[in-house]
């Protein structure tokens, strides 16, 4: 019986959308399908082991070993900086990174910009690069809100259709980084699965040329 490989799906639409490229490749488990309450699915006919985790937790997953492989946003994995192997880009779950404030804003260099982010170390890094002072407002949901009621003067998030930001009064002001979905390894792994790992590797790499 050969050993499993162990992969970290991020729950949700993408990690469903990542399934049926892993499917295609090779590694299917049709009991990932099946509507159940259940977190792990396994199918020792295609060797691979998949569990649902919170989008954020997979590289931490996949750094301690807990998962072979993973899939992760460029986001994430830019923000925490995890000690993993980055194998590709997907393709898959694009977005990108932007600064946001209410419409009409206007900066004022002169003094300390106010940011509201789940994303300190990137938007720490991004103004950085700017010598811009900045004072950090680290929320974790409804960013939205924080330059509405005057709480900051900008976000830094995510942005995919921009509709929650026309839908508030909001605008970008800049977009500074593409995100996209990446496959990622555990660096033991990477050793002792080598050749099942390469070959998923492999596979997704020649379904993404087709696309192109």
């Amino acid at each position: 019986m050969k050993e499993l490989l162990n992969v970290a799906l991020p729950k949700g639409r993408l990690g469903e959308k990542v399934y049926q490229m892993f499917a295609r490749a090779g590694f299917e488990c049709p009991e990932i399908l099946e509507d159940s309450r259940k977190l792990i699915f396994e199918n020792p006919q295609s060797g691979v082991r998949y569990f649902w985790v919170k989008p954020s937790d997979v590289p931490i997953y996949v750094e301690r070993g807990a998962a072979d492989i993973g899939v992760a946003g460029r986001d994430i994995l830019l923000e925490y900086a995890p000690d993993v192997y980055e194998l590709c880009d997907l393709g898959v779950g694009k977005c990108r990174m932007a600064v946001a404030a209410r419409r009409g804003y206007v900066d004022d260099p002169s003094r300390t910009l106010r940011v509201a982010t789940k994303f300190v170390s990137i938007a720490k890094r991004h103004y950085a690069a700017k010598c811009r002072d900045i004072e950090i407002v680290h929320l974790n949901g409804s960013i939205e809100l924080a330059p509405i009621l005057g709480m900051t003067d900008v976000i830094v998030d995510i942005v995919e259709t921009g509709t929650t930001l026309k839908e508030n009064d909001l605008a970008v002001v800049e977009e500074f980084l593409p995100i996209s979905a990446r496959l990622i390894a555990n660096r033991s792994s990477y050793q002792f699965k080598k050749a099942q790992i390469d070959r998923l590797n492999a596979s997704l790499a020649a379904e993404l040329s087709e696309k192109r």
